[in-house]
């Protein structure tokens, strides 16, 4: 098999005209270029210099191959260079798993953060709940997933996954505007044990979790409305027809309704960025850093958002 080191070295004999002067551009000695010289030609089966006393003369053939060289050893040498950039992190893909209101608000301003620093970078994008997430990260298919854990409903994670904690956010009730309590400046769950509720579907954690903080004041939700979509729960909120418990993160401006925080902060949901502790993809650091800055940015600027 042709070696590329082979190929340069004949490249330098030719254009130095001598074994010694190849091997003093290329750091070797006279000898050590005339075996290599010796292997090529093994390799190749054809004579590439002809050897006088103090001199070599490339054959035809050596021009021939050395010409021909050219253009493989240049993709070469810009294959060797994509792959320093490569493992330098500023080239590349990483494939992030993500649920909603993550993805509406800390990959944007992450990924912005990233694109202004890492150009060449791209970003492959799957949205689903982190049950079918933590699968796909553990088979390989993600480098990354984002996820979320409800306090009151503990999470248990894989051992070979790392963990990066990124916020917590406050449970908050949402209100339709003419709400008796909408102008209150909190909630408590028990003032709203009459009412009509949306909620995520059955047997997820935040139905979970509603269903044990109003168990602790004595009453059980009657959940009309479910939907995992909490621009679907906001709309049906703002109709008028019911109030919801949501997730601070998952809140955007709406005229139709109102947000108020519960009177004691009972329970939070808590967003993590988890990967596998063996994954070597150098964009992994520089893509945590980016979501740890956004999370940071979020803290500031929601209400019940904090940056952990």
């Amino acid at each position: 098999m042709l070696q590329p080191t082979h190929l340069r070295t004949l490249q330098e004999v030719l254009a130095t005209g001598s074994l010694a002067g190849a091997g003093a551009r290329l750091g070797f000695t006279a000898s050590a270029v005339s075996q290599q010289m010796a292997a090529l030609e093994r390799t190749t089966g054809l004579v590439l210099l002809e050897r006088g006393p103090r001199s070599v003369r490339p054959t035809p053939a050596a021009e021939t191959l050395a010409r021909r060289a050219t253009a493989l050893l240049n993709q070469l040498d810009l294959l060797e260079r994509e792959v320093r950039v490569m493992a330098a992190g500023r080239q590349g893909a990483v494939r992030i798993g993500s649920f909603p209101s993550a993805s509406a608000r800390l990959l944007p301003p992450a990924l912005a953060r990233l694109a202004r620093s890492r150009a060449q970078v791209d970003v492959l994008l799957d949205e689903a709940e982190p049950g079918d997430l933590v699968p796909r990260l553990l088979g390989g298919a993600l480098d990354l997933a984002l996820v979320y854990e409800y306090d009151a409903v503990p999470s248990s994670w894989p051992a070979e996954l790392t963990r990066t904690s990124l916020l917590e956010e406050e449970l908050l009730v949402l209100l339709p505007r003419g709400h008796r309590l909408a102008q209150a400046p909190s909630v408590d769950l028990a003032e709203l044990a009459g009412e009509r509720w949306a909620s995520s579907l059955e047997g997820t954690a935040g139905t979970r979790t509603l269903d044990r903080l109003c168990a602790a004041r004595d009453f059980q939700p009657r959940v009309d409305y479910r939907s995992n979509d909490y621009n679907v729960v906001r709309g049906i909120v703002a109709s008028g027809v019911c109030v919801a418990l949501v997730p601070a993160l998952s809140h955007t401006t709406d005229q139709g309704v109102r947000l108020l925080p519960l009177t004691s902060r009972e329970s939070v949901r808590r967003v993590l960025a988890l990967h596998r502790t063996e994954d070597t993809n150098p964009l992994l650091p520089p893509v945590l850093d980016a979501l740890v800055r956004a999370s940071r940015a979020q803290g500031r600027h929601l209400l019940g958002v904090r940056s952990l």
